[in-house]
């Protein structure tokens, strides 16, 4: 796995995309924060999707430029109280320090006005992994599905609500395009069972990443 600096994203490839709080501080202090990131992040995934529901917004917000359609396809995620993690393609050459940008930065807006804070809120630039075969994007979805059972806020991944597992679970679509995984595998239930085999490769991914929960 490659580190890759953050001007050199290339049409097609899949990057693991990550970053917490400056400080280690919460960035999630209520379950409407998970919402409003989440709804960041699928209004420029999806801007001809969200026409309905930014109508609904105060003006100011609906004259907000989106990112051109189609630019990326999210393949996992997790948001976690301090960190988030998101496994992405970039579908054009449209950088996906674009995408991180309008979605970081708009939430730190609201963020920072919601609780009355000022400056910074996430760590540096985010950090970034260059998905290099098939066997990575397995274990880094599942390294990604696996957060909340680490940080030991969960028993089972199912009982998390703000990940992908649940969409890869049931096999239904909200955010994620799941076809380059699920499609090796019979059914949801196998992909998951692929990760009971064995657990070294898990582990050492782990190594590779910020230890969020320190």
């Amino acid at each position: 796995m490659n580190k890759r600096d953050y001007k050199q994203f290339a049409k097609g490839s899949i990057y693991h995309i990550y970053n917490r709080g400056v400080n280690k501080m919460n960035i999630f202090e209520t379950e409407y924060d998970y919402r409003v990131f989440l709804f960041r992040l699928k209004e420029n995934l999806f801007p001809n999707n969200e026409k309905d529901t930014r109508s609904k917004l105060p003006k100011r917000q609906q004259r907000r430029k989106l990112l051109p359609p189609n630019s990326f396809e999210l393949i996992a995620y997790c948001l976690m109280p301090n960190h988030f993690h998101l496994l992405i393609q970039q579908k054009t050459e449209l950088p996906i320090t674009k995408l991180i940008s309008k979605v970081c930065t708009g939430y730190s807006k609201y963020f920072n006005k919601t609780y009355e804070r000022v400056g910074q809120l996430f760590q540096d630039q985010f950090k970034s992994i260059t998905i290099d075969d098939n066997e990575q994007l397995l274990w880094t979805s599942f390294y990604i599905h696996k957060n909340p059972i680490e940080a030991g806020m969960v028993e089972n991944p199912e009982q998390y609500n703000w990940s992908s597992y649940k969409e890869y679970l049931e096999n239904k679509n909200y955010f994620c395009n799941k076809k380059i995984i699920l499609e090796q595998f019979n059914n949801p239930k196998k992909y998951f069972e692929y990760f009971k085999k064995d657990n070294e490769s898990i582990v050492s991914l782990r190594y590779l990443y910020f230890d969020f929960n320190e």
